[in-house]
C-alpha cells in the first residue's frame, strides 16, 4: 500500500490550535485519499503548481571605465537568448541587468516573457536614441546583439 509524504504531518507542522489542527488532518487525509487513488492532490513540485520563483539580482561592475562590463552572476556570456517558456540563466542574467538599468522587466523568474520583452524592446530603442543611429532591432530579442550593450558600463562608447 502506497502512502503519501503529504499525508505524513508532524505535530510541529500542524499548530497549536484544535480547530487548526482538526484542519489540517482533514486536508491531510483528503490529499492521503486523493493520492491513494491514484489521483495528485498536490503538486509534487513548484513548477507544477504554478508557484513563481523569484531570483535576487546582485549586479556588480569589473569597473567604471569604458569597456568594463555588469554581471548579475547568473550567465557570463553574450550568445544565448532568453527563453521565453522556460527558466534559463540568460533569462535571469537579462532580467537583473534590464531592472538594474532601470526597464522593469517584471518579476524576475528566469522566463523572459512579455514584461521582459517589452522591457527589452524599451531598452533597444534607449540604446538606438543613444547612439544616434539604429544598432539595435527593437525586437525585444536579447541575443549577441543586444547582450554588449546590457553589459556595456558606457553605452554606445567610442573609443
Amino acid at each position: 500500500m502506497a502512502t503519501s509524504r503529504t499525508a505524513r504531518v508532524s505535530q510541529h507542522q500542524l499548530g497549536g490550535s484544535l480547530v487548526h489542527l482538526r484542519s489540517k488532518v482533514a486536508a491531510a487525509v483528503s490529499v492521503a485519499t486523493l493520492c491513494l487513488s491514484g489521483l495528485s492532490g498536490v503538486p509534487a513540485t513548484a513548477a507544477e503548481s504554478g508557484a513563481q520563483t523569484t531570483y535576487a539580482c546582485n549586479v556588480e561592475s569589473t569597473g567604471t571605465a569604458p569597456g568594463d562590463k555588469y554581471y548579475a552572476g547568473y550567465y557570463s556570456g553574450n550568445t544565448v537568448q532568453p527563453s521565453s517558456t522556460s527558466v534559463s540563466a540568460a533569462g535571469k542574467e537579462a532580467q537583473c541587468l534590464l531592472k538594474f538599468l532601470g526597464y522593469s522587466p517584471g518579476t524576475v523568474d528566469g522566463i523572459f516573457g512579455s514584461n521582459s520583452q517589452t522591457a527589452a524592446k524599451k531598452f533597444q530603442a534607449r540604446i538606438n536614441e543613444l547612439c544616434g543611429k539604429k544598432v539595435l532591432q527593437v525586437d525585444g530579442k536579447v541575443g549577441p546583439a543586444t547582450w554588449p550593450h546590457l553589459r556595456d558600463v558606457y553605452k554606445c562608447y567610442v573609443g
